[in-house]
């Protein structure tokens, strides 16, 4: 049984860009290498449409985030991208304070156009850095060295976008915890206040799952992970997220924040995922677009494959998936909102692991201390569970 949400959830945009100079041999994305040929006209022109397509889903509301990904979105020139910010503000409106995020490579032939991308309303870059080590970003098939990563941010700094974030790996093929440390003093020395920090992981449909391989061995990973965390403490970056750090609450991504909050988040552009709660059908859906940028350009005012709705038991599990990656947790209230589910529902869900000290269920749904060290058995119970 659905319960009426007290209100609906923040709203935010997700566009796809799929288009990237090279494929990454550890990238599973929906990304397609297609340079020489882009059809940037073409693209935004069905990126604007499927906006239009989807003004209704908003029931309202303003955009609180728009978030640039790929691909590598920063192919697309600063004109093509002020199109779509401009477009977007026509459909929906802005809130007083939206955060545009820009996904960016740090190759020399993007640095230019940060300027233009700050004059079209980004505010926001996340750059594509992975490693300062030539040789590591040589295995991991990327087209930047190291010295372009410094440029880039100085390019950034003087288009004048101070947010921005430093996306990292770790457990990277042969590395040693103090390359993966060396890694982190550089992005923390380039005055990053947010930084992503993850463990690289081998994924099917990806050359690296072909052929894998020599990765550290496990207590090489232990070591790199408590050595990091213990580097960013001390150089006063808090942990908000499983792999997200950031100086002040200020510098957090909004954007992904949303997502692990459980907000709806409105999908422009091939194989993008959206997510949206209906009120005149008490019901939460999720769609997702045609997958390959041909399909999707082939389209006129239907871009989406697939829709499907999520039952409010089945939006509780997802909704925890992602919340309980936040060290704060998520507000109950909110959570049941969100979810259109009843308290008696969210705890059924929760029970078995609050009696093993796992979660707390308060005010808050959180992860104890015990809970945080165990939390992929606590992600691994609730996948069993639904």
């Amino acid at each position: 049984m659905s319960v009426l949400p007290r209100q609906l959830p923040p709203l935010s945009l997700y566009v796809h860009i799929p288009w990237c100079e090279k494929k990454c041999p550890y990238c599973d994305f929906n990304s397609h290498v297609d340079v020489g040929n882009l059809p940037e006209a073409e693209y935004v022109q069905a990126l604007i449409q499927d906006m239009r397509s989807q003004k209704f889903l908003a029931q309202g509301r303003v955009l609180e985030s728009i978030f640039f990904g790929g691909g590598t979105p920063s192919l697309f020139s600063a004109e093509a991208i002020a199109r779509i910010i401009q477009a977007a503000k026509e459909h929906f409106g802005f809130s007083e304070n939206i955060e545009i995020t820009l996904e960016a490579n740090p190759g020399s032939s993007e640095h230019k156009k940060f300027a233009g991308f700050a004059k079209a309303g980004v505010n926001r870059i996340s750059l594509g850095v992975q490693s300062f080590d030539n040789t590591k970003l040589e295995r991991l098939g990327r087209i930047h060295n190291h010295d372009d990563i410094y440029t880039a941010v100085d390019a950034i700094k003087q288009a004048g976008i101070s947010r921005f974030n430093i996306d990292l790996m770790h457990g990277l093929p042969e590395q040693t915890p103090a390359q993966a440390l060396h890694d982190l003093q550089h992005a923390i020395d380039l005055g990053a206040k947010h930084i992503s920090w993850y463990q690289l992981t081998i994924e099917q449909n990806t050359q690296f799952f072909r052929f894998p391989p020599i990765l550290p061995v496990e207590d090489d990973l232990a070591d790199i992970q408590d050595q990091g965390f213990e580097l960013l403490a001390k150089h006063g970056f808090s942990q908000y997220e499983i792999s997200a750090f950031a100086t002040e609450t200020s510098e957090r991504s909004r954007h992904n924040l949303n997502y692990w909050q459980f907000g709806d988040y409105l999908a422009i552009g091939a194989g993008a995922h959206g997510k949206v709660t209906l009120v005149d059908e008490l019901a939460i859906q999720r769609f997702n677009n045609t997958r390959l940028p041909k399909d999707y350009l082939a389209r006129i005012d239907n871009y989406v494959a697939q829709r499907e709705e999520i039952m409010p038991e089945d939006a509780l599990f997802e909704a925890l998936m992602n919340g309980l990656r936040l060290n704060d947790g998520v507000d109950k209230h909110s959570l049941l909102s969100a979810c259109l589910a009843s308290e008696s529902q969210l705890d059924a869900v929760l029970a078995p692991f609050v009696k093993k000290g796992l979660l707390e269920n308060g005010e808050k749904v959180k992860a104890t201390a015990q809970g945080l060290k165990y939390l992929n058995f606590i992600l691994e119970g609730l996948l069993d569970n639904d």
